[in-house]
């Protein structure tokens, strides 16, 4: 069994470099550590059984030891960094839901894999995910996977991709059951079956046979759950995790993705990881707008990635607001607090959204909730002393409910709102949650990019799971508790795709010498910025764009001006302030590299915005308020060159995988 990379006191000081230290004198030092660190491990396999992954500073496959080949030097102007090669199968980057499901597969089938990751695997933003997953099981009522796909399709607008539909929901129920037997700990009903609770969009019989109950949680704190029994599942398998370890790019070799550059944050060394096949699983991009749910660290460096490698970004524009975080904190208030039977009011005390969606109420879609809110509140029945919000009402249920399947969110309700749940309505308002768009993958996570006329390109090494892809299950909006199952089914997949093209063992071809150069170039230019404007600052500035021009409603003035705000805050990098030069947690550099990450994200974003004419899902148009299957009913593309966003598209799957779905023709979306 393998553990998390970790290093002796005395092995972090002799391999630490910075200054004018020579790679070559970092090698003998770290050679001459050799006998002190093998101490450590005896002392260590008491406690726990962990070996340090087999480097090597070449294709050679002597057994000769790796540690003494591993060192190599490069030098710059202003330092020399120590480089550490790794030769693995397959490589993970980010050790989230998908991250991990991918890496329990990868193990499942034998590989040697490493899962590269900038936080410990249960500090993943799917930790925070609260309501649950979606699986036709039937445990409440009778349900098909093809109901699930119709709601999923008709959630995405008819932008989703129906043949990846297709087949994530009708792995779904497989899905949950396999998270069942690995020990996540659902909730249960009297009879001992998974519980299941409405959500949002969520119907029975193609949408006419009322709400559905098809969401499967452990209270309201499934990600979390979810979180944990992945992690453990991925410790009984083969996995080198290298924890805390910063991934800057990847490594692309005559159009395929052979690896990715990284730093140890621990102690300032870079890593250069060759693999067969690559899996970004990184996670959204949230952390582009000033107020979100998402966690600090959602910083869109999957897709960054990809965007500095020529690779385009897809459908962009499609940002999601959840209806409920907690106002003036952005803590995120899950809908299944609506599914449970809580209700939204206005300042009249209105159930408002019986107005919006007849049938559906509270329960429909994420986006129609939220314009559903602002309207509200602009037509001045919003609550509060500045009327700027709207009221989440929970305290009509029976507090023993609320303790039983709603404990997470009346504790942050306590803490965020300061109200009693069970007495008090919690305020609310539309915040950022998720991400629609990403990296553009088939229904086997497998990267495409458009080449010679082929939409469809497949670009060879690299693949992508979660919220950092765009497979396009979600299309112009996500419906809720499809996240988790996208993760967990897709993650998955990779792992399959990976399996049916790659020999375990497969020896890796020779690639340059100065292989990832660009990476460790760009590196250094970040860390010895010498210009006015502090990583903070500009960030501030970069999310007060978005939260203003690319906001719930958008116009054409908006989103032009928008435009040109955003490019003018992404020239102003080169003019980045850096205090701190050091590489041992450097706190200001890493934020650094991931307003570089997030930037890009940003553009794409809002020039993908301003391009689509039209309303659809997540993106609502005020001057063009109609859907236009004619016209846009297409995937944009967004390609990042040298500080500037072009545009372009691709066509949306209108087909399933095989005869046990029908394609799902477009139609008015109602609730």
């Amino acid at each position: 069994m393998r553990r998390a990379v970790r290093r002796t006191t005395c092995e972090r000081a002799v391999r630490a470099v910075c200054g004018t230290t020579s790679a070559s004198t970092a090698a003998t030092a770290a050679t001459a550590a050799t006998a002190t660190r093998e101490s450590h491990r005896h002392h260590h396999h008491n406690h726990e059984q962990w070996s340090r992954d087999r480097t090597v500073a070449s294709a050679a496959t002597s057994s000769a030891s790796a540690w003494r080949r591993a060192n190599r030097g490069y030098a710059s102007a202003t330092a020399s960094y120590e480089i550490i090669d790794h030769e693995y199968d397959a490589l993970v980057v980010g050790a989230g839901g998908a991250g991990l499901r991918a890496a329990i597969g990868l193990g499942e089938h034998g590989f040697k894999t490493a899962c590269v990751t900038k936080l410990f695997p249960t500090r993943s933003h799917t930790v925070a995910a609260q309501g649950g997953i979606n699986a036709a099981l039937g445990n409440m009522t009778e349900d098909d996977w093809r109901w699930h796909a119709y709601d999923t399709v008709k959630g995405a607008d008819w932008l989703g991709d129906q043949d990846a539909i297709q087949y994530m929901c009708r792995e779904a129920p497989k899905a949950v059951i396999e998270l069942e037997k690995y020990g996540m700990p659902f909730s249960r009903t009297d009879e001992g079956k998974i519980y299941q609770r409405a959500f949002g969009g969520q119907s029975l019989d193609y949408g006419k046979g009322g709400q559905a109950y098809r969401c499967a949680a452990a209270a309201d704190r499934t990600g979390h759950a979810m979180l944990h029994t992945l992690y453990g599942a991925a410790l009984k398998h083969d996995v080198q995790f290298f924890v805390e370890y910063f991934a800057l790019d990847l490594i692309m070799d005559k159009g395929e993705c052979v690896g990715i550059m990284a730093l140890c944050l621990e102690d300032g060394t870079i890593h250069r990881f060759r693999s067969h096949q690559t899996i970004l699983a990184t996670g959204g991009y949230g952390r582009a707008y000033f107020s979100a749910t998402s966690a600090h660290t959602c910083t869109g460096d999957g897709n960054a990635m990809v965007a500095r490698a020529g690779l385009p970004l897809q459908d962009q524009e499609f940002v999601q607001f959840h209806p409920t975080g907690i106002y003036g904190a952005g803590c995120l208030i899950t809908e299944g607090s609506r599914g449970e039977g809580g209700i939204l009011r206005n300042s009249e005390g209105e159930r408002f959204m019986e107005r919006y969606a007849p049938s559906a109420k509270d329960l429909a879609s994420r986006d129609v909730v939220s314009r559903s809110m602002t309207l509200e509140i602009r037509e001045g029945r919003g609550v509060g002393k500045d009327k700027d919000h709207i009221y989440l009402h929970l305290n009509h249920l029976p507090p023993e409910l609320l303790a039983e399947r709603l404990p997470g969110i009346s504790e942050t309700a306590a803490i965020f709102a300061g109200v009693d749940v069970t007495k008090e309505p919690i305020p609310v308002i539309p915040t950022v949650h998720y991400n629609m768009g990403g990296i553009p993958t088939n229904y086997k996570g497998e990267v495409v990019a458009p080449k010679n006329g082929d939409p469809d390109a497949i670009v060879p090494g690299l693949l992508a799971a979660g919220e950092a892809a765009c497979a396009s299950v979600h299309g112009a909006n996500r419906l809720g508790a499809n996240s988790l199952l996208d993760i967990v089914v897709f993650g998955r997949a990779c792992a399959n795709t990976v399996a049916g093209k790659l020999k375990q063992g497969a020896p890796h071809r020779k690639i340059a010498d100065d292989a990832g150069s660009n990476a460790i170039e760009r590196l250094e230019k970040i860390r010895n910025s010498t210009g006015t404007a502090p990583t903070a600052m500009l960030r501030k500035t970069m999310q007060k764009v978005m939260q203003e021009d690319a906001a719930v409603f958008r116009t054409q003035e908006t989103l032009a001006n928008g435009c040109t705000r955003i490019d003018d805050v992404a020239a102003q990098l080169d003019n980045l302030k850096l205090t701190d030069r050091s590489l041992v947690w450097n706190t200001d550099l890493v934020e650094a590299l991931e307003l570089h990450n997030l930037m890009p994200n940003a553009q794409t974003t809002m020039h993908s915005a301003e391009r689509r004419k039209e309303s659809r899902g997540a993106h609502a148009r005020e001057d063009f308020p109609d859907r236009l299957d004619d016209a846009w009913m297409k995937h944009t593309l967004a390609y990042v060159e040298n500080g500037k966003v072009k545009i372009d598209y691709r066509p949306v799957h209108d087909y399933t995988l095989d005869a046990e779905m029908d394609v799902i023709p477009p139609k008015a979306r109602v609730y």
